[in-house]
């Protein structure tokens, strides 16, 4: 057997709010094979297999008692190209942001607006990621999953995977698809999305009046930068919670006694509100409590000061979800998954 298993290793390295849980095994699968090792493994010994990639988008609350497979496969090559359009195919454990960058050298335009999101390729999919008006779906082409229960192979189409507000059919069905690989239908010729937030400001400011895919990389990598923290120096897994989707008859009743209410019309009539808006004009903008705290230039982002257990990252969660449900009567959802 190729794949290598440890035992008892700490997660605090593969997860970016640098919790300290541990698992009972430990693998990195670098190719298919691995993966099928791991998964044969897990079944002899009646194992949960436990799949991660970057660790970017986890609170872990205890110890692990699994075999935990990091998808650590690496590659990129360009699968069909015309003149103006190519379609990329990246493996699952290309990390996110250089994989953005290199497509951007390579003048491949799309993914622009979702530069320094931490993680991998194979997790963006699972939460559909997005940033300044981009998401993952606006760019996909299909996908290459493993089915965990018949050891199949199966291609997704944008169809298939049901993309939604941070949701795909995979985060509904987390047990069953390993994604292997994931393709990109990306355009030579740049299509700029400069309309959510500050962005087309920073690019004026900046006196770039015919901006390029790579300035608006550099700009939103700024932007990023100053808003949130890097997971090296402080560990957390960027926004805590969603952005809560509620009629608009809530969301009037909220900007009557709130008129500075962050709130965006939705195609369907419903208004989606700025959950960091809410958490911060509920006092928790800075809130520290021991090692777990939110983060003092952006309350939708909570952060471990150094030793910070999972569980007391939870609780704090639940507090201000509880706080906010109260105050404005608006149920945040957590975006990580647990643990």
């Amino acid at each position: 057997m190729s794949l290598q298993i440890q035992s008892d290793v700490s997660l605090k390295p593969y997860n970016t709010f640098g919790v300290d849980v541990r698992a009972r095994l430990f693998a990195q699968a670098h190719t298919d094979g691995d993966v099928r090792e791991a998964l044969a493994y897990a079944a002899q010994h009646q194992l949960q297999l436990m799949v991660v990639g970057g660790g970017s988008n986890l609170l872990l609350t205890h110890d692990i008692d699994a075999l935990v497979l990091r998808m650590a496969s690496r590659g990129i090559r360009i699968t069909h190209e015309d003149c103006g359009t190519a379609v990329v195919e990246a493996e699952a454990g290309e990390p996110w942001h250089p994989f953005v960058q290199q497509m951007l050298a390579r003048g491949l335009a799309g993914l622009e607006n979702l530069s320094l999101i931490p993680g991998t390729v194979g997790a963006a999919p699972m939460q559909n990621i997005g940033a300044y008006g981009v998401e993952v779906k606006d760019v996909f082409h299909s996908l290459t999953a493993l089915d965990r229960q018949t050891g199949e192979l199966r291609e997704f189409s944008l169809d298939e995977c049901a993309f939604g507000y941070r949701d795909s059919v995979f985060k509904h069905q987390t047990g069953r698809w390993l994604i292997l690989r994931v393709r990109f239908k990306l355009s030579f010729a740049a299509t700029l999305h400069l309309e959510y937030g500050p962005v087309r400001q920073r690019l004026q400011e900046q006196g770039i009046t015919e901006p390029t895919p790579m300035h608006v990389s550099r700009a939103i990598c700024a932007i990023r930068g100053e808003k949130l923290p890097d997971p090296a120096v402080l560990g957390n897994a960027g926004s805590f919670f969603k952005n809560p989707v509620v009629p608009a008859a809530l969301a009037q009743r909220i900007r009557d006694l709130h008129p500075g209410l962050v709130a965006y019309a939705q195609p369907d009539g419903q208004m989606k509100l700025a959950a960091g808006w809410l958490i911060e004009q509920a006092g928790w903008k800075g809130f520290r409590e021991g090692d777990a705290g939110v983060h003092a230039l952006q309350s939708l982002v909570l952060v471990n000061y150094g030793s910070a257990s999972g569980l007391e990252l939870l609780n704090l969660a639940r507090r201000i979800q509880a706080d906010i449900l109260e105050r404005f009567g608006v149920v945040l959802e957590m975006e990580p998954n647990l643990y």
